[in-house]
């Protein structure tokens, strides 16, 4: 636990001293809480989102998988074959947090429904949105978010 506690707090460290552009593979969040960053792979392809993070036995504190729709929608998920617990981020196409499911089952194959407008879902580890203070309302700023109507842009775009 304290391990953990240490890696969030780091994590929070990280991103407030170098907040000042986005890329491909990193996810940034902010809220009343702080802000950290992500370092993630992106899951667009119809068979990446399908494998997701599948089989993996472990995930750094700070890595996640953002997946990314083509546009608003109803998004379920499950964890069939996922190893590691996993805390799934619904995302509105303003990078507006709708919802946090925490501390996904793995193996469990029930569906988690993010809602009905999602199109981004960032999946961290589990318990670390919790740790952070993730949760509705916290802002994702990332590339490929419509940065006309983010709510929190990227600087220079």
């Amino acid at each position: 636990m304290i391990k953990s506690l240490l890696a969030a707090m780091s994590l929070v460290a990280a991103a407030g001293a170098a907040l000042a552009d986005c890329a491909e593979t990193r996810a940034d969040l902010r809220g009343d809480w702080g802000t950290a960053r992500f370092t993630i792979e992106v899951a667009d392809e119809p068979e990446e989102v399908q494998r997701g993070l599948m089989f993996r036995e472990s995930m750094p504190a700070n890595a996640g998988m953002l997946f990314i729709y083509d546009r608003p929608q109803l998004v379920g998920f499950w964890m069939k074959n996922t190893l590691i617990p996993l805390d799934m981020v619904f995302v509105g196409s303003d990078g507006v947090v709708r919802k946090v499911h925490a501390n996904a089952i793995p193996g469990d194959e029930t569906t988690i429904i993010g809602g009905r407008d999602i199109q981004f879902v960032l999946e961290i580890n589990g318990g670390m949105a919790s740790m952070l203070g993730i949760g509705p309302g916290t802002e994702l700023r990332h590339p490929r978010i419509d940065q006309a109507q983010a709510a929190w842009a990227c600087e220079g775009q």
